[in-house]
C-alpha cells in the first residue's frame, strides 16, 4: 500500500523544509505550529525558496505495518518452548483418542467409521500400534469380527460383514511378530472369522486374511502354532482360495501358509489329502506350469503330501497328476526337476502302482527320464533316475509307444 509522505506543516510542501507553493489553498496554521515555525527561522536562516512546481506530491515506498511483520513468526518464536511442546502434546491427544475409541468400539453404531480412524491413526507409526495391543485393541477388535459374523450368517446382513472385513483390516495393519499378538489373534472368537474372510470375502479383504496368516506363519509362535488352530478350517480356506484364483499375490501367499501348515502340523498332511489339497494342487499345476516360483512350491507341496500313504494314492487316482509333474522337468528349473523326480520316485517306487507305470509312458515321462541321465544333475536324483529305469524297464518296453531307440538304451542298463 503507498502512503502520502507526512510534512510538519502542510501537505502542499515537497520536504519538510520548505515553504508552501500554494498558501491560498492550504489551510491556516494552528498558533502553536505557526509559533514553532517562527521560533525556528529565527534561530537559522532556512534554505531558498523554490519555485512553484506543477508536478503532484510524490509518492513513497511502502513501509512495513506492524499487522503485516506480526503475521509471519520469527524463527525465535517458532523454536520458542511453546512451539516445541505441540507434537508431544498432540502426540498424547491422538493416544487418548485411539483408547476411547476403543473403549466405545463395541457399542457404537458407526463401527465402520471408528475401525477406519484405527486404522489410519496406526499407519507406518509402530507407537500407536504397540499402545493398541496394550489397550486390549487385539481383543476388542476380535469380539467386533466375531459379533459381526454371527449377525450376517443369522440375516444376511451386508453391512455386518463389512465391519468383520475393516476390522481384519486393522488387525493386518499390526506387525503381530511377538508370540502375545500372535497368541490373541490365535483365539477362536479372531481367527474363525479371518477364516470366513478367506472363503466369501472381497479381494481386498481376502488379502488382509491371508497378511494375518502370513504373518502368523512367520513369527510361528514357536514350533507349534498350528497346534491351537483348526487344521481342517485353515486347510479348507486356502484351498479354496487357491482353486478361486483370485489374484496371483493371494495365490503365492496361500502356498507359502499351506507349506507351513503342512510342515509343522503333525496331522496336517493326512488332513490336506482328505480335504483334496492333491487334487487342487495338480490343476494349479497344470495352468502355472510355467511359473517358476509357483511350480517349484507346488511340487514341494506334492513331495510332503506323497511322503505319506493317503497322498500317494488321491496322486495315482489323478488322470493329469504324471503328465503335469513330467512337464517340469528339464524345463522350469534344476529344483523343479530336482522335485519330480522325488514325486516320481515316491509313487512309483515306495508304492508301486501299474495306473502311474503307464501314465509316466503314455505323458513322456519315461523319455524325460533317460534324457536326464545325458545332462548334470545332481547325483541323488540321477540315482534315482537310473533306478527307477532299471527296475520298471521291463514293463515299460512292452507298450507299443514305446520309442525303438530308448528300447536299446534300456538294454544298456540291463
Amino acid at each position: 500500500t503507498w502512503t502520502w509522505r507526512s510534512l510538519p506543516t502542510c501537505s502542499c510542501a515537497p520536504s519538510p523544509w520548505s515553504s508552501c507553493r500554494s498558501p491560498s489553498r492550504c489551510p491556516p496554521a494552528s498558533p502553536t505550529t505557526a509559533a514553532a515555525s517562527s521560533a525556528g527561522s529565527s534561530r537559522t536562516a532556512g534554505p531558498p525558496a523554490r519555485p512553484p512546481c506543477s508536478r503532484s506530491p510524490t509518492l513513497t515506498s511502502p513501509r512495513t505495518t506492524p499487522s503485516s511483520s506480526s503475521s509471519s513468526p520469527s524463527t525465535s518464536s517458532l523454536s520458542s518452548p511453546v512451539h516445541e511442546l505441540g507434537t508431544p502434546l498432540t502426540r498424547m491427544l491422538e493416544e487418548e483418542r485411539l483408547r476411547s475409541a476403543l473403549g466405545d468400539l463395541e457399542e457404537t453404531p458407526f463401527k465402520v467409521t471408528a475401525l477406519k480412524s484405527m486404522r489410519s491413526c496406526m499407519a507406518g507409526d509402530v507407537a500407536m500400534q504397540i499402545i493398541f495391543v496394550a489397550s486390549g485393541g487385539v481383543e476388542a477388535v476380535g469380539r467386533v469380527m466375531a459379533q459381526a459374523l454371527a449377525e450376517s450368517g443369522a440375516g444376511g446382513d451386508f453391512s455386518a460383514f463389512t465391519v468383520c472385513e475393516e476390522a481384519a483390516a486393522v488387525l493386518a495393519a499390526l506387525p503381530l511378530s511377538d508370540e502375545a499378538s500372535v497368541g490373541l489373534v490365535l483365539a477362536p472368537e479372531c481367527l474363525r472369522p479371518v477364516m470366513a474372510l478367506l472363503q466369501r470375502g472381497s479381494a481386498e479383504a481376502r488379502l488382509h486374511a491371508m497378511d494375518i496368516l502370513t504373518k502368523i506363519s512367520s513369527a510361528g509362535a514357536g514350533d507349534h502354532w498350528t497346534a491351537g488352530i483348526d487344521v481342517d478350517d485353515v486347510l479348507k480356506s486356502l484351498l479354496e482360495l487357491l482353486s478361486d484364483e483370485v489374484s496371483a499375490r493371494l495365490s503365492s501367499r496361500a502356498l507359502d501358509v499351506l507349506l507351513d501348515v503342512v510342515e509343522r502340523s503333525p496331522s496336517g498332511r493326512a488332513k490336506a489329502v482328505e480335504v483334496g489339497a492333491v487334487h487342487v494342487l495338480v490343476e494349479l499345476l497344470v495352468v502355472d506350469a510355467d511359473d517358476r516360483h509357483v511350480a517349484e512350491r507346488i511340487l514341494l507341496l506334492l513331495k510332503r503330501l506323497c511322503k505319506c500313504p493317503e497322498g500317494r494314492l488321491a496322486f495315482a487316482e489323478h488322470d493329469l497328476s504324471v503328465a503335469a509333474v513330467a512337464r517340469t522337468m528339464l524345463r522350469v528349473s534344476d529344483l523343479a526337476t530336482q522335485l519330480a523326480v522325488k514325486v516320481l520316485w515316491l509313487v512309483s517306487m515306495v508304492a508301486q502302482s501299474e495306473k502311474v507305470l503307464e501314465d509316466m509312458v503314455l505323458t513322456g515321462a519315461v523319455a524325460k527320464l533317460l534324457g536326464l541321465l545325458h545332462v548334470e544333475s545332481a547325483p541323488s536324483t540321477k540315482q534315482k533316475t537310473v533306478r527307477m529305469v532299471r527296475i520298471h524297464g521291463v514293463f515299460w518296453r512292452q507298450y507299443p509307444c514305446f520309442p525303438t531307440d530308448l528300447k536299446d538304451y534300456l538294454r544298456l542298463l540291463d
